[in-house]
């Protein structure tokens, strides 16, 4: 029997790599008041290989995967969360003057956590309407992905 799993509880974490590109197991932070993680699971695209001896079909083998350039992680823009974005665009630029990355962790309780490298934006201003929770857009450009692993910590 299949164990259906719920969003409840998961969080966006992050942490410099300790050296180089090289992912960290401890240490990541979490991003408050995340609402809603972007997809990443693109489709490979399609390589063709069809040759001259193929008389019916042609043949596709799977190319890369395109995660689409900067996700979008919405938030509610509250003050903690500036605060913790604002902590995070300082960290990965530290990290970056001394040559590490940074890395972050979708962590989803009960299961496992997706691990990625990437930039993240500095926050702009997000659109607003009338009698409408305040939320904002925080972009992170990928640059490295390492899929799913073992959680960083087993609680959050």
């Amino acid at each position: 029997m299949a164990q259906e799993l719920s969003t409840a509880g998961v969080l966006l974490k992050y942490a410099a790599a300790a050296s180089g590109t090289t992912r960290p197991t401890t240490g990541y932070t979490t991003v408050p008041n995340i609402k809603s993680i972007p997809d990443f699971n693109p489709e490979p695209e399609s390589l063709e290989v069809t040759d001259l001896s193929d008389t019916e079909w042609r043949r596709y083998i799977a190319g890369l995967k395109d995660p689409g350039g900067a996700l979008a992680f919405t938030a509610n823009l509250t003050t903690g969360f500036k605060t913790a974005w604002e902590t995070l665009v300082t960290a990965y630029e530290t990290a970056l003057a001394v040559g590490k990355s940074m890395w972050f962790e979708i962590y989803v309780p009960s299961f496992g956590s997706f691990f990625f490298a990437g930039i993240p934006s500095p926050l702009g201003m997000s659109a607003m309407d009338v009698n409408s929770v305040l939320e904002v857009d925080a972009y992170i450009t990928p640059n490295m992905i390492y899929g799913w692993g073992t959680s960083s910590t087993t609680s959050g």
